[in-house]
């Protein structure tokens, strides 16, 4: 598997946190992939295979693009021979504003917009090799959206302190971080992502230890929950079962006897 990441044009850095380029390439039989939440927006635009995920008992194929929105759980997807993707990931509270699309909560989501519309241009680029030039058409659709939209410095200031205190950080002090009540943040925060201040922080803290748990299996569980601000073990586990499903214990122990590519959509 390659995977690239690159970093979006000044204009767009409160809205994106990075471009990324992935490619693997499974065999002929049916592949799949887990996909585990995370405090990102991602649009998805995939070459190559079809892409499908499993729903009403049966493989369901994605269109390209779709979007994977913040999710409760880890979401599957079945590939076979080879799939590029390139992903655009996009902080939750700007991405609606970015696209100009309605706010929802629906994890995955078909993208119903003109940005589709690029597909043909980038199929031909990718099959070329020719990622650069792919991205650079993607970074000019983007600056010229975001000039006839406005961003909200309210939630740019209150998405900069959530990140960086990685979702430990109560919902008054980041309030406080964005100069708002905190009434008027999560009212911001509501109609710009369709979730609340908690409920975004509380993905972050988990991508954070999930994170970290990938590359430091054996680190100490009652540690990184001292560090990451939970109340204790117990409260790191319940957490981290209900996002991922599984254990932050067994999660270790499959990262550390497999190296597991838990992730499709790489978090640097």
């Amino acid at each position: 598997m390659l995977h690239q990441e690159f970093s979006p044009p000044k204009g767009l850095q409160d809205s994106i946190k990075c471009f990324w380029y992935n490619s693997r390439d499974v065999g002929e039989q049916e592949s799949n992939f887990e996909v585990l939440p995370d405090g990102y927006a991602e649009l998805i635009f995939y070459f190559g295979s079809a892409c499908s995920i499993f729903h009403n008992g049966g493989l369901q194929p994605l269109p390209s693009p779709f979007m994977v929105w913040l999710l409760n759980q880890p979401v599957v997807f079945y590939t076979r021979n080879r799939l590029e993707i390139i992903g655009i990931r996009c902080f939750p509270w700007a991405v609606f504003d970015l696209l100009g699309l309605p706010p929802g909560n629906d994890g995955l989501r078909v993208v119903d917009h003109p940005i589709a519309q690029l597909q043909p241009i980038l199929t031909k680029l990718i099959h070329a090799g020719d990622i650069e030039t792919a991205l650079d058409h993607l970074d000019q659709y983007f600056l010229d959206n975001r000039s006839r939209t406005a961003s909200d410095n309210t939630l740019a200031r209150a998405g900069v302190a959530m990140r960086k205190a990685n979702g430990t950080m109560p919902v008054s002090q980041v309030a406080a971080a964005a100069h708002a009540t905190i009434r008027t943040l999560e009212r911001k925060f509501k109609q710009s992502s369709g979730y609340s201040v908690k409920d975004v922080s509380g993905l972050i803290r988990f991508e954070q230890v999930r994170n970290h748990l990938w590359l430091f299996p054996d680190a100490n569980l009652a540690g990184i929950a001292h560090e990451f601000g939970y109340t204790d073990q117990s409260h790191l586990s319940r957490e981290f079962k209900r996002y991922s499903g599984t254990s932050p214990g067994a999660f270790a122990r499959k990262a550390k006897k497999q190296a597991i590519d838990f992730v499709a959509f790489v978090q640097a």
